[in-house]
């Protein structure tokens, strides 16, 4: 078949808009694109490596042992008293179920896209702290590991979270660490995620909200027997200081280069 050269001149312009109309659809949302490739990697390859990270069983029980001792000195070891308290009402299991499961992630991402639709400036700041408190906490997974207290039935825990049909929703069973439980995360990303609603808003409701989120998920890891009070200290603590090494990456990136959105 042969083409005439009005038809080849046709068939090249058809290809040139095309080419522009890509280049304009990336030169527009270049930097939502650049956003999805640097986040969604980076989360997906926490995931693994946290899975991957299993500590022996026989430390991570016997670093749990330790830990309630340490608590027992320090008079806080009232984890298994609280959860007692819950046991007999079903709806009241279920409920703190859901806030474990339901209050970790979905809230995370929802905050996540509030920031970067509404709060653009400092959308980085908490994205990095994120990011950079889960590399930290993969360090505490992988040298202290720690059985959860739903491993821990001498000493009056009950699994309940495992008969939660939506405990995986968010997590391939494969790949979960079971001996994860230091720091905690849930704790630790859900006050970052406070922090941000309570830095960034106007609204007295929304600062509400802030103050209890931490609150609400520390019940939610105590009384599901998924952590310890310590593993919140140190979710805080390890979320604390992903945001300080945050607030510090900025000032060290020029906001002028290409990759200005890392900070």
């Amino acid at each position: 078949m042969e083409y005439t050269g009005r038809d080849m001149s046709s068939r090249a312009a058809v290809a040139a808009a095309r080419q522009n109309r890509l280049q304009a659809f990336f030169e527009k949302n270049w930097r939502h694109i650049a956003e999805l490739l640097f986040l969604v990697p980076a989360y997906t390859s926490y995931q693994f490596v946290r899975g991957a990270v299993h500590g022996k069983a026989g430390v991570a029980f016997d670093n749990a042992s330790q830990l309630i001792r340490v608590e027992q000195r320090l008079h806080i070891f009232h984890e298994a008293f609280l959860q007692q308290l819950i046991l007999p009402k079903a709806w009241m299991v279920d409920f703190f179920n859901y806030i474990y499961i339901w209050g970790h992630l979905p809230v995370i991402i929802a905050v996540a896209i509030w920031l970067y639709t509404r709060h653009r400036g400092n959308y980085a700041i908490f994205r990095n702290a994120f990011l950079i408190s889960g590399l930290i906490a993969l360090l505490g997974f992988a040298f202290v590991p720690l059985a959860p207290p739903r491993y821990m039935p001498e000493f009056g825990f009950t699994n309940t979270i495992i008969n939660a049909q939506s405990y995986y929703a968010f997590q391939n069973p494969k790949i979960v660490n079971q001996y994860a439980a230091m720091p905690s995360l849930h704790f630790g990303w859900d006050l970052l995620a406070a922090i941000a609603i309570g830095t960034q808003t106007r609204l007295r409701g929304l600062k509400l909200v802030a103050v209890l989120m931490p609150l609400v998920m520390l019940s939610g890891i105590v009384m599901t027997a998924n952590h310890y009070f310590l593993d919140a200290a140190a979710g805080g603590f390890v979320a604390l200081l992903g945001l300080g090494i945050a607030l510090g990456l900025r000032r060290l990136i020029s906001r002028e280069r290409f990759f200005s959105f890392l900070a």
